[in-house]
């Protein structure tokens, strides 16, 4: 695998991203691997060189660059990690995606065509958002124990699914604070009237953060592996 780390300039400043890829075989194509709250970290890094070593161009940016270079929930506190998370928006978000996206153009290692996308907990809807957003260039997209999905905000992403032209996925925790069973319910409703294409699985005796292997207490491994499936067919479906 190679594995870099670069500085990926857009509207906003210089967003710093890990990049990961096979050696050989190449071009590969682009997977976008947004991260959860507690922020870019190398347990996120060696995530993304799973999905690498599977064949694809990952890109693992640090979504909090506007405010901090470096997050470390370690040396932080739920309140900082908070205000992080809840500067950033959909549209912030998808106007990073462009950039990354621009930047995979470019790069040779990456094939230029249809990509994918994964974003867990907080970037569910970032995941969800880019779907809606790039229909063109965005062909699997996945949102694991994802929040925000379907709200009464006027950004929901939820509003725009029926832009979506490729397949999204839904990866649900069964027990999860953060993204209650109502909210799921709703937006299974919503998007069956849509004509999408899309699933909604839920993950039996899990709670919200079950996919991190460090995640201590939520960690569930056949879990975990059963995403990993779900992801890795998809992408080799639409990619």
């Amino acid at each position: 695998m190679i594995d870099r780390d670069i500085d990926i300039q857009t509207p906003a400043g210089v967003m710093n991203t890990f990049i990961t890829h096979p050696e050989e075989a190449g071009p590969h194509p682009l997977v976008l691997f947004l991260m959860d709250a507690p922020g870019k970290r190398e347990e996120l890094h060696d995530m993304a060189r799973r999905l690498g070593s599977a064949g694809y161009y990952v890109l693992l940016p640090n979504l909090y660059y506007r405010r901090v270079r470096e997050y470390r929930i370690e040396n932080s506190n739920r309140e900082e990690m908070y205000s992080h998370m809840n500067s950033l928006s959909n549209a912030m978000v998808c106007e990073d995606i462009w950039a990354l996206i621009k930047f995979a153009e470019a790069d040779s290692a990456a094939l230029n065509g249809k990509s994918g996308c994964v974003g867990y907990c907080m970037s569910g809807p970032f995941a969800f958002a880019a779907a809606t957003a790039f229909p063109e260039q965005i062909a699997a997209s996945a949102s694991i124990h994802g929040v925000r999905l379907c709200t009464d905000s006027p950004d929901s992403p939820h509003l725009d699914a029926d832009k979506i032209a490729g397949e999204m996925y839904f990866g649900c925790a069964e027990t999860d604070e953060h993204a209650p069973t109502q909210m799921i319910e709703d937006l299974e409703e919503y998007l069956g009237g849509t004509g999408i294409n899309y699933r909604i699985e839920w993950y039996p005796g899990t709670e919200h953060g079950f996919v991190f292997p460090l995640r201590s207490g939520k960690y569930n491994k056949a879990a975990a592996e059963r995403h990993w499936e779900r992801l890795l067919a998809m992408y080799r479906r639409c990619l």
